[in-house]
């Protein structure tokens, strides 16, 4: 088995906590849109939670690893219904190797108004 195949494995263990490897629960850090990413593209988020009295969004979704993907920019509409949020994520790197593994992350959005009883949507989804 090559060293690249181990380390994968090794990783993947780590990750899923197999063979008795955990890693421990830490709060998942803030992540700042980074403009200049390679072919930004929508990617669906699977959390909106109000913050800070409604008026941020903490918006988690899953990606890889930051420095392969990294999210690009954020755009949000608002109206007196509903809130749509669209994340955009593109590859740090143009080519290059990057493990394949599930990161949770998390941004926040700012709101121009507090949410209130308005329905937040993924712009994603659209």
């Amino acid at each position: 088995m090559s060293v690249r195949r181990v380390v994968v494995a090794l990783v993947a263990a780590v990750a899923l906590g197999v063979g008795g490897l955990t890693v421990p629960a830490a709060a998942d850090p803030i992540v700042k849109p980074q403009r200049g990413t390679f072919e930004p593209h929508k990617v669906r988020w699977t959390s909106a939670k109000p913050y800070k009295k409604g008026k941020y969004l903490k918006v988690t979704w899953w990606s890889g690893p930051q420095e392969c993907w990294a999210l690009d920019h954020v755009k949000v509409k608002e109206t007196g219904k509903k809130v749509t949020v669209t994340l955009y994520e593109g590859s740090v790197h143009e080519n290059g190797p990057c493990i394949m593994i599930a990161i949770k992350k998390t941004t926040l959005v700012k709101l121009k108004s507090p949410l209130g009883k308005r329905k937040v949507v993924d712009g994603a989804k659209s």
